[in-house]
C-alpha cells in the first residue's frame, strides 16, 4: 500500500472527477485516492466505481447518504485513512483549483525531499525561513507570495484575502492561507488533534484544523501554489458557510485547544 493518500470530497462532480483521478494516478505511483461522495445525483459515485477496476488497490470510495458538509467528509476520510495506516493524508478539491503536480511539493515540505520549500511557520505561528522539510503539515498558499488567483472574480479574491488577514489578526497566528483547502497532514497531526471536537463544518473547519495544530506545537508550513477556479462544475460556496466561519473564527479565539485523549 502507498504511504500517501487524497482524500477528494465530491457532490456533482461528474465533470471533473475522472480527469482528477487520471491526472493523479498519471503522475504518482505512491499515491492512493478517496473520494468521499455525498450522494451526487449526477452520477459521480457510479463514475468513480467504474474507475475502481483499473486501479484496484488504490482508488477507494465513501458514499454517504446525502449533502453533510466539506468538514464531515474529511474528517470521516481521516478516520478511514488512519485505520490503514498511510503516513500522509491530503485534502485537494476535485475540480483542478489544486494542481496535482503540487502534491509532490507539499509533500517534500513534511520529508524534506529537493522540492521543499523554505517558507514555514513554527509552533507558534511564527514564520521562520529555514531552507529544510520537517513539517508537521504543509499548506498549498494562495497569499504566502503576493496574490497567486486565476480566473476569480475581483470580489471573491477581496473575500478570501481579506478573511485570511482577519482570522491572521484574530486568532494570532502568521498564516497566509488559512482556509485553504489544499493540504498535507503527517499522521502524527491527526492521531493527536482531537478530530471529534472540531465544530465547524464548512471551509471555517479549514482554519480551525489549522489554528488547533498550531495550538498543539504542530510546525506549518506554506507553499506557495497558483489556485485557478474550476472551469467545470459549479462552486459550493455560500453565505451560510462564511457566516459560519466568521462567527467560528471569534469562538475558536476563546477556546482551549487540547490534544486528543489517550485510550487504553
Amino acid at each position: 500500500m502507498s504511504r500517501s493518500i487524497v482524500i477528494i470530497p465530491t457532490y456533482n462532480e461528474k465533470e471533473n472527477v475522472e480527469k482528477i483521478i487520471r491526472r493523479v494516478f498519471s503522475l504518482y505511483d505512491d499515491f492512493s485516492i478517496l473520494i468521499v461522495d455525498d450522494g451526487s445525483p449526477d452520477g459521480t459515485g457510479a463514475i468513480v466505481k467504474g474507475l475502481q477496476g483499473e486501479f484496484p488497490e488504490r482508488l477507494f470510495l465513501m458514499e454517504r447518504g446525502g449533502k453533510l458538509g466539506l468538514g464531515t467528509a474529511y474528517l470521516q476520510g481521516f478516520a478511514w485513512s488512519l485505520e490503514r495506516d498511510f503516513n500522509y493524508i491530503f485534502e485537494m478539491d476535485a475540480d483542478f483549483s489544486h494542481n496535482p503536480e503540487d502534491l509532490a511539493r507539499l509533500l517534500a515540505a513534511c520529508t524534506g525531499g529537493a522540492d521543499s520549500p523554505s517558507d514555514s511557520s513554527g509552533p507558534s505561528g511564527a514564520r521562520t525561513d529555514s531552507p529544510s522539510g520537517g513539517a508537521d503539515l504543509a499548506v498549498g498558499s494562495r497569499y504566502c507570495n503576493g496574490i497567486s488567483v486565476i480566473n476569480w472574480p475581483i470580489g471573491r479574491v477581496l473575500i478570501s484575502y481579506f478573511a485570511s488577514v482577519f482570522v491572521r489578526k484574530v486568532l494570532n497566528v502568521r498564516v497566509f492561507d488559512c482556509t485553504s483547502g489544499f493540504v498535507c497532514y503527517s499522521r502524527r497531526v491527526l492521531e493527536t488533534l482531537a478530530l471529534d471536537k472540531i465544530r465547524m463544518k464548512g471551509y471555517g473547519f479549514q482554519i480551525e484544523m489549522k489554528y488547533s495544530a498550531i495550538k498543539l506545537g504542530f510546525r506549518l508550513r506554506e507553499v506557495p501554489i497558483i489556485f485557478v477556479d474550476r472551469k467545470e462544475g459549479s462552486s459550493k460556496m455560500s453565505g451560510s458557510i462564511l457566516g459560519e466561519a466568521f462567527w467560528g473564527v471569534l469562538a475558536l479565539r476563546w477556546r482551549r485547544i487540547r490534544p486528543q485523549s489517550k485510550k487504553g
